[in-house]
């Protein structure tokens, strides 16, 4: 077609505008329309994902898709073995050392490697989570949706080229995604992505955030409804009494959370260096046996907690089931099954709840209402508690009931607890647990986290000229008529030096009579340069600065085959005055 040699070019140019603009922190327009593209792939990504999942768990098993105890004893046994065998072929077979995933994954890629995450990842991912899933064991899918909606948003920001800091804020946005299409709490999308990523509070962090978590809450309330995961009626506090057991409810909370987390830390380290292999096979004959004796420890156990809201169940009964579900959870995540723990932590916190409702009726009047209401706290502390992210916790479980009453008590108990078992037992969240575990950390720095948000694009100086090592006098006169701020000096055929263009101006007028000009011996700042991609953040251009022992960087990036467009001139200068007031 005559039109279509044109139309490329100006598609180029126009890419070209739009990764200068984004590598701006203030760009909020762009960057609410990233945000809102990325919840929309995350959110198709999170369905495609649950309804793979609930459909084969609804084929497989009578009467409802959760339903594992309906199974026989055999089929309890064998069937998460089957899934922890096809889950180590996978991973020998496709995962190239990539053996960590979910959230632990996430931040991983967020603090070491700019937010750029894999194909290979997100395949292993999905499989390995509905593999998991489906199989009975003991995880939830929380983690795998936070890493699914998080790989979408980075894939699409790598496939697009654009500058690291926006693949960063895709990957966060992505975060929120997952949460928001999960459960269907796009508020607590937004507030699990600024907690458990260290994410600045700023305008800039939270309208990308937010417009993804809304709109890939629409995406999954299109096709799943928007009715709430847990039913339970309006709750009123009568007295002061009525805190007491809230009170309860956030210790014991915050001790078992410390002892999930320690349990998951202790596993993680005795099996640190058994083969991978073995490590699953033995994750599964764990699950296998957990499922033969506890059956409702299976799968995510929705259905379990929603039975806990309606009805009272007898206390040592659910003392068992608390045990078996950390051991069979702890066992799970700890020898490496690529499941999530948030599930989990909520299933747990379900059992506290109705614990402490059976405990508290001992010494003062609970009706079932209460008892009830005690369920839907004990789930948002155990999971606030083990994830170390209070208000990602209490919006979750506002959200998943419609139950406003839950506030109050709820902020407290859900503090109550995180400070428990971070205070009083020491225990850091289950994803720096992770982290650590595998010989990495994660560390909020806000000078850091600032450099991270701008790309090099937003702060490089535009006004400069290339030029060989010497120049006739005619052709820098020229020059200096153009008055760029730099001229890059060539060396060897590649930017060497840097020098102010000011200094060829006062050379030119002290020596009048130079026929020639040597850029390379006239008195001047000579700064030594060093290139840097033009999708790197402020970051990595200072991080090349002290690795290179350069004084000034170029900006570059390839537009074909051995050739590199320079953009501009960055000094460690006009670095530092992106972070200082």
């Amino acid at each position: 077609m005559p039109t279509s040699k044109p139309l490329l070019p100006r598609l180029r140019l126009s890419m070209e505008s739009v990764r200068l603009r984004v590598s701006r922190p203030d760009a909020l327009l762009w960057h609410g329309a990233i945000g809102l593209i990325t919840g929309l792939v995350a959110g198709s990504v999170i369905v495609a994902f649950r309804l793979v999942v609930e459909g084969s768990q609804a084929a497989m098993l009578p009467e409802h898709g959760e339903n594992y105890e309906a199974l026989s004893l055999l089929a309890r046994l064998l069937l998460p073995i089957l899934g922890a065998l096809l889950i180590a072929l996978l991973f020998l077979r496709f995962a190239k050392g990539i053996y960590v995933l979910g959230v632990a994954r996430v931040m991983e890629r967020m603090e070491y490697h700019q937010g750029h995450m894999t194909w290979r990842g997100f395949a292993l991912q999905f499989l390995g989570a509905a593999i998991a899933i489906i199989s009975g064991h003991s995880v939830g899918r929380e983690g795998p949706h936070v890493y699914l909606g998080a790989a979408s948003g980075s894939l699409l920001g790598q496939g697009l080229s654009l500058p690291n800091n926006s693949i960063r804020t895709m990957a966060a946005c992505g975060t929120a995604a997952g949460i928001a299409a999960s459960f269907n709490t796009p508020l607590a999308g937004v507030m699990f992505a600024l907690e458990v990523l260290a994410l600045q509070y700023s305008i800039s962090a939270f309208i990308p955030i937010i417009l993804a978590a809304v709109s890939a809450n629409a995406v999954s309330v299109g096709v799943f409804g928007s009715s709430p995961t847990f039913q339970v009626p309006p709750f009123v506090m009568t007295s002061l009494a009525d805190l007491l057991p809230v009170l309860l409810l956030g210790l014991i909370a915050g001790a078992v959370s410390a002892s999930y987390v320690q349990s998951l830390q202790t596993i993680a380290r005795l099996s640190k260096d058994i083969s991978f292999f073995l490590r699953i096979c033995i994750a599964g004959v764990v699950a296998g046996i957990a499922g033969v004796l506890v059956p409702e420890v299976m799968g995510l156990g929705y259905d379990t907690q929603r039975s806990l809201l309606l009805e009272q169940w007898p206390w040592t009964f659910l003392l068992v089931l608390l045990g078996a579900k950390l051991f069979a959870t702890s066992t799970s995540v700890g020898l490496g099954i690529p499941g999530g723990t948030i599930g989990p932590a909520l299933f747990m916190g379900a059992i506290i709840g109705s614990l402490t409702g059976v405990l508290a009726g001992q010494f003062i009047e609970i009706d079932a209402t209460h008892a009830r209401f005690y369920v839907l706290l004990g789930m948002g502390a155990m999971m606030g508690a083990s994830l170390q992210a209070p208000l990602a916790a209490l919006t979750a479980v506002v959200e998943l009931s419609h139950s406003p009453g839950v506030i109050m008590p709820g902020m407290l108990t859900i503090i109550l607890a995180a400070m428990t078992s971070r205070q009083g037992f020491g225990k850091d969240s289950l994803f720096l647990t992770m982290l650590r575990a595998n010989g990495l950390d994660y560390r909020a720095n806000p000078i850091v986290e600032a450099l991270r948000r701008s790309g090099v694009g937003s702060v490089m100086s535009t006004s400069f000229t290339r030029q060989d090592p010497v120049l006739s006098r005619d052709k820098a006169e020229q020059l200096i008529n153009a008055s760029p701020d730099w001229v890059l000096v060539d060396k060897n055929g590649a930017p060497a030096y840097l020098i102010p263009g000011i200094a060829i101006a006062t050379f030119l007028s002290h020596t009048k009579d130079a026929g020639e000009v040597d850029l390379l011996a006239i008195p001047a700042d000579r700064l030594e340069l060093a290139p840097v991609h033009l999708q790197a953040t402020l970051q990595e251009a200072l991080d090349t600065l002290k690795s290179r022992g350069a004084d000034a960087l170029y900006v570059q990036r390839p537009i074909a085959p051995g050739i590199n467009h320079i953009y501009g001139v960055l000094t460690r200068g006009r670095i530092e005055s992106a972070y200082r007031y």
